[in-house]
């Protein structure tokens, strides 16, 4: 089902999680006045029933806390669908900040972003208020990678097409999109949950398949419950007995030493794997048809083995029995007369040597759905944007109504542009504020989402596949003694080799030289935009140098002169951020000086 207005779907479904959530509130207060009751009346039958005799009190008392258990598992029960429900509610929630633009504390990835990036920091692709704050949708660390990854660097056509597919399809799931990621929230799976995996999977095997400690794994528990019940039916004196279970706790606990350093590689991750598999089994059931989706859901289904949700289960079940060791009453006995620990190493090697081989492909799965449901919640926030067409020719950027995504809505301006066959250079002239550096920087956030298989903030757009480079925010850095002059060459030079290596990227210039005096600007930005038209570059350069603009003449096939321009009334100034062709006629700044006090 599609919705056309995403606001409406969050303020609904936030209505009604919040009334469910009151009703499983309910029934878990009630749950919790019935164990009370229970305990009250299950004490009040053990002591009539002790009258009796023994037999009777020992069956009031099973019968009480029978009864007693089941209301706890279901109150257990239903504090986890609270908690789910809580994390439905806080999505929605933000999904409706989100469209206000009101980003909050969400992350923002900025400790994803390289250093050194040929446009993530010109295009403000992480930090504060950024287009990763604005897209991603992943809960655990491997997803919010892998996102990363796909916004800093273009895919091939065919990886495109098959994420456009399955964000398209994802775009029809709401519910779907909106349950997983609240099931990644409950206890976000990390890269120290997989690391931890990992290096146990390292560690050699000291018990499984070793038959000596599976023939003592059985042996051991018959000797010891046969010396109980004999004990039990009085064959076994007391002295005796006793004695061999000392004997017997002392075994057993020498075993334990040797199991505990599997243990405490695993012990703390229980929670992320309880994530883990609720999120495949979310993937695993979905009935999805886009091809991509259902490579996916293979991958999760190996021959042979169990689905990757219930192996992962059945792993969180085996170090539950092994943190019985927390409750001394529970587990000292056990481990005595059934060499606990051993039972419960056996089995865990046990499923490292059938599932070893298939662990790193489930968190690699669970993270390409992660950032597949972010474009998908992209394309379902906006109706109105469009998935791109990619093209196989070069150089070829060609839409209407672009906008830039970061923007509001209501306050966007958007505007159609077209470049084709190479070389073409479109030289963007403008006064001050007039949303020169805004249309480039929609131009290159864009490209980055067509690159990714993401929708566009466009009516329309075809694209080749094209790499951005961009030469727009420069600044100096004290730490290796280098000038803002000299950052900008470092750039520009990296632009140079790739354009001359044939490289097929788009280029966004803001500004180009401004470190050095105004001779030398325009002496050198010359000489490179002639030299990327002889390269067969492609790409926007703005500037307020009006004496570059005449290169059309000599170049009428390669360059296009555009412009933004305001009008100005008295001392005031009005801007319509529209991009016109041609040179631009109207400057601003000698207004601007004015207002602030300069002389003129």
């Amino acid at each position: 089902m599609m919705y056309t207005e995403p606001l409406n779907y969050y303020r609904e479904k936030a209505a009604a999680f919040g009334s469910e959530k009151e009703k499983l509130e309910k029934q878990k207060n009630s749950i919790a006045w019935a164990r009370v009751a229970i305990l009250l009346a299950g004490g009040w039958m053990v002591y009539q029933a002790w009258q009796t005799g023994i037999g009777m009190a020992f069956l009031a008392f099973s019968l009480a806390l029978g009864i007693f258990l089941w209301l706890l598992k279901k109150s257990l029960r239903l504090a986890e669908n609270i908690h789910l429900l809580e994390q439905k509610i806080s999505i929605h929630q933000e999904e409706i900040r989100m469209a206000e633009h009101q980003a909050g504390e969400r992350f923002n990835g900025a400790a994803l972003a390289p250093k050194n990036h040929p446009y993530c920091g010109d295009l403000d692709l992480f930090g504060q208020a950024s287009l990763y704050q604005y897209v991603h949708r992943c809960t655990s660390g491997q997803g919010k990678q892998l996102l990363a990854n796909w916004l800093l660097s273009p895919a091939d056509n065919t990886v495109i097409a098959s994420r456009q597919d399955a964000a398209r399809e994802l775009s029809g799931k709401p519910d779907w999109s909106v349950a997983f990621q609240a099931i990644g929230q409950m206890n976000p799976v990390n890269f120290v949950t997989e690391q931890s995996l990992h290096n146990w999977l390292l560690q050699p095997a000291g018990f499984f398949p070793k038959t000596a400690w599976r023939v003592l794994s059985i042996l051991f528990p018959v000797v010891s419950l046969s010396l109980l019940g004999l004990h039990i039916m009085g064959v076994v004196q007391a002295q005796v007995f006793y004695s061999l279970v000392i004997l017997f706790m002392v075994f057993a606990f020498g075993i334990s030493r040797k199991v505990m350093p599997q243990y405490r590689s695993l012990n703390n991750i229980v929670p992320q794997l309880n994530t883990l598999s609720a999120a495949l089994k979310t993937v695993e059931s979905a009935g999805f048809s886009s091809t991509r989706l259902k490579e996916l859901q293979f991958l999760l289904q190996p021959d042979g083995l169990p689905q990757a949700s219930l192996a992962t289960f059945q792993l969180r079940k085996i170090l539950d029995r092994f943190d019985y060791r927390l409750n001394p009453l529970v587990f000292v006995p056990l481990n005595t007369f059934l060499l606990w620990d051993l039972q419960q190493v056996w089995s865990l090697e046990k499923w490292k040597h059938l599932n070893s081989g298939a662990l790193k492909q489930w968190f690699s799965t669970l993270a390409e759905m992660e950032a597949l449901n972010s474009l998908g919640r992209l394309a379902f926030n906006h109706p109105n944007w469009v998935f791109p067409q990619i093209a196989q020719e070069q150089g070829l950027f060609s839409g209407t109504g672009i906008g830039h995504p970061l923007i509001p809505a209501a306050k966007r301006i958007c505007n159609d542009f077209s470049s084709r066959n190479l070389p073409a250079i479109a030289l963007v002239t403008g006064s001050n504020m007039a949303g020169k550096s805004t249309f480039l920087r929609s131009i290159g956030i864009n490209q980055v989402l067509a690159m990714c298989g993401a929708p566009v903030c466009a009516e329309a757009l075809t694209v080749s596949n094209m790499r951005i480079m961009s030469s727009m925010r420069i600044a100096d850095n004290l730490e290796e003694n280098t000038s803002t002059f000299y950052a900008e060459l470092s750039k520009l030079k990296a632009i140079i080799e790739a354009v001359n290596r044939k490289e097929p990227v788009f280029l966004l210039l803001d500004e180009i030289l401004r470190g050095t005096n105004s001779q030398d600007r325009q002496t050198g930005s010359k000489a490179l935009i002639i030299q990327l038209i002889r390269q067969s570059a492609c790409g926007l350069l703005a500037t307020h140098d009006l004496s570059l603009t005449e290169l059309q003449r000599q170049y009428p096939a390669a360059l296009t002169n555009y412009h933004f321009d305001v009008s100005v009334e008295g001392e005031e100034l009005y801007f319509d951020y529209k991009l016109k062709t041609g040179i631009c006629q109207s400057m601003n700044a000698s207004i601007l000086m004015k207002k602030i006090g300069i002389e003129l």
